[in-house]
């Protein structure tokens, strides 16, 4: 297989077989890292990560985006420094990602706040954080922030995330842009609370949010909610509101199976003539697009277990460190970590050890025969991987790796089971 070969896209990400058949991340092969760590392990790669923040930021270089990495993607530190070096904000959904935003050095003038339920401490540490923006999902929301700027002495700026009812044809979980979700305000009330805003004394409504969801594979829906914020702008405008910050959020969709998504040159393409001759500063929130083809996370196959109607291959990475294929359904390619020819291939169900039939990677997935003691790749699990991991089954969670060139580091730790009882007391 070539290198980055997946689905017919080259260079889609640096996870490649070597002559000797060894999967390989960058100059490093898995087999060579996993002996020092074991597993289960999420390997990342330096290298695409920093890649696909460059396209983004080519891509739309012409309206100089703030581009504000999604934490809740991959929460690393380590990638996050990674691409903060690179030149990225942070989009934050809470304080802990705020404290890993600052822990990374990240300037406050390129971090902005997300998120539909943030605390009076939250909005304390952000405001002395004196990030970029508050992105309020609700009046009441923004009526907190205003009283406690107020009660801090601060001025604060503030966008309100709009919902322009837009279905992304994405799964329901990540589909954040219609009327019937939690997220956002619709723009009739929206337009009266920016009306009203020139009373607020310490919050200035001087931006606009909109995230329409996530894992989207075509521009249509994108092009369909921007034409509506513009319109909405517009209107502002005419009524004395003076937007400067227009954030379009994040969504772009990438290749688990057999998606086509666009690229971010096509993505481009379609989004850039909407915002000719336009003077906003625009903001993207990209995730997934990130890091999701930087990372796999590798697992030893415990046992082979057939039944009068299937095969199974047990590995000991379960539904706690990789919940994606239970709780969406979702496709995760395999690839064996030693590629195998001419041998015969089989049908299995990949699972893990959770004491749930929920607990699997891929089910009646043709590949080549494994036994006992052998590892696995799943592929494309750089991002929502770690990042929703739990302790489920008081199971450690996986140590996470990240690769550079011809060097790797594990930048976590695997948990002890120490660590499983801290904090608690008979």
């Amino acid at each position: 297989m070539l290198r980055g070969e997946f689905q017919g896209e080259t260079r889609m990400h640096d996870f490649y077989y070597d002559r000797k058949g060894d999967l390989c991340c960058e100059k490093v092969s898995l087999k060579k890292i996993l002996k020092k760590t074991g597993t289960p392990a999420y390997i990342y790669s330096s290298r695409t990560i920093s890649e696909h923040l460059a396209k983004i930021q080519k891509a739309f270089r012409s309206v100089r985006p703030l581009i504000c990495y999604s934490v809740k993607a991959n929460s690393n530190l380590a990638v996050l420094k990674t691409l903060v070096k690179n030149g990225a904000g942070l989009d934050i959904v809470s304080g802990g990602e705020l404290f890993r935003a600052r822990k990374v050095q990240c300037p406050g003038r390129k971090i902005v706040y997300a998120g539909v339920g943030k605390t009076d401490e939250e909005i304390r540490e952000a405001i002395r954080a004196r990030i970029l923006l508050f992105n309020v999902e609700s009046l009441p929301e923004l009526e907190r922030i205003h009283q406690i700027a107020k009660a801090m002495r601060k001025q604060v700026n503030v966008s309100l995330r709009v919902n322009p009812n837009v279905d992304p044809h994405t799964h329901a979980y990540i589909t954040t842009g219609r009327a019937e979700t939690k997220f956002g305000i619709d723009f009739d009330r929206a337009r009266s609370i920016y009306l009203e805003s020139k009373k607020l004394t310490h919050a200035t409504l001087c931006g606009l949010h909109v995230h329409i969801g996530s894992q989207i594979e075509t521009g249509e829906p994108f092009v369909e909610a921007f034409r509506k914020i513009l319109e909405f702008v517009d209107d502002l405008e005419l009524a004395g509101i003076k937007i400067k910050f227009l954030n379009l959020g994040g969504g772009l969709g990438v290749i688990y199976s057999d998606e086509n998504p666009q690229t971010a040159d096509e993505f481009a393409k379609k989004i850039l003539p909407l915002f000719k001759k336009r003077k906003y500063q625009i903001i993207f929130e990209p995730g997934r697009f990130i890091v999701a083809n930087a990372g796999v996370l590798a697992a030893k196959v415990l046992y082979v277990k057939e039944t009068a109607v299937k095969k199974f291959l047990i590995t000991d990475a379960g539904m706690n460190d990789l919940i994606r294929p239970a709780f969406y359904n979702a496709y995760h390619g395999i690839w064996p970590i030693r590629k195998q020819e001419h041998v015969a291939r089989w049908v299995y169900d990949v699972v893990g050890p959770i004491c749930e039939s929920g607990d699997f990677f891929a089910k009646d997935r043709e590949l080549p025969e494994m036994r006992s003691g052998d590892f696995l790749a799943v592929m494309t699990s750089g991002a929502y991987g770690f990042t929703m991991s739990s302790n489920y089954n008081s199971r450690r969670r996986a140590c996470e790796v990240l690769v550079k060139g011809a060097s790797f580091r594990v930048v976590r730790q695997r948990e002890t089971y120490q660590d499983l009882v801290r904090g608690e007391k008979i």
